[in-house]
């Protein structure tokens, strides 16, 4: 028996098959296109999964945190604005708010540097203290003088990662001091008084109140005052440079600062 259907068309010639019939023509149940999916909107929450995170929380809470986030972010927004303001050459913006700039940088924030304009320093300039010791008797002794930068070197040298206030604290303090005050240490401007308060307080908190007080007394006291200077020296040219310079260093003493009472008892922290 031929391969071929017995009731194909004669038109269709010999050789030619028949064309199958439909599955629904034969009464066979059609077969599924694929598996069902799922019903429901798609990236539903899981029911029964345990929701971590922001989504955990209360919607009151969710909307407590967004606006912690809101103003930490304008924060730095305006931080960020007030630094680049300080750094950047004048302009419309600094010259109608500029107290207000200066009120948000000095002295926390203050930059030793203008924008496109570096000026790197070539001089050394240490820092130094004593102090006034009032000892139980009522005689008022003086310390020797403390070199506090020699002490920030000491600590910077050698560590991987020094802290901000080893590397500038008290550089920045003595150049905020000098910019406010003439070559005879009288202030210039509103920020004179603001400038020696604040070298002052750093200068109570550096002081070792302990030893200070042992190297005057021996003993019980109280730091009853201090006294700041600088010292300043030219960096040395390199051995192949001709140049000729001083290496001879100069120094500035302030006059005495009396401290308050709640600083020269440990309330400065």
């Amino acid at each position: 028996m031929d391969a071929y259907d017995e009731g194909s068309d004669a038109r269709h010639g010999p050789g030619v098959p028949s064309r199958p019939a439909p599955p629904g023509e034969r009464g066979a149940p059609a077969e599924s296109a694929g598996p069902l999916e799922p019903s429901g909107p798609a990236g539903a929450h899981p029911l029964g999964e345990p929701r971590t995170g922001v989504a955990a929380l209360s919607l009151r809470y969710r909307i407590a945190v967004a606006l912690a986030l809101a103003v930490v972010a304008v924060g730095v927004c305006v931080h960020l604005g007030m630094t680049f303001l300080h750094v950047a050459p004048s302009n419309t913006v600094t010259k109608a708010h500029g107290e207000a700039v200066d009120d948000w940088i000095y002295p926390e924030f203050e930059q030793n540097w203008k924008l496109f304009a570096p000026n790197p320093l070539q001089q050394n300039i240490s820092i130094q203290v004593r102090a006034g010791v009032r000892g139980p008797d009522g005689m008022t002794s003086t310390t020797g003088w403390y070199d506090l930068s020699a002490e920030d070197g000491r600590a910077i040298d050698g560590n991987l990662l020094p802290s901000h206030t080893q590397q500038n604290e008290l550089r920045r303090a003595w150049d905020f001091y000098v910019a406010t005050h003439d070559s005879e240490n009288r202030p210039v401007g509103l920020r004179g008084s603001l400038s020696e308060s604040y070298l002052r307080r750093i200068m109570v908190l550096r002081l070792d109140r302990d030893d200070a007080v042992r190297a005057a007394t021996g003993g019980a006291g109280v730091i009853e005052r201090v006294q700041v200077r600088s010292r300043t020296s030219n960096v040395p040219p390199p051995r192949w440079s001709r140049e000729k310079v001083s290496t001879t260093p100069s120094y500035r003493e302030l006059p005495w600062w009396k401290v308050p009472q709640d600083e020269a008892a440990g309330g400065v922290r």
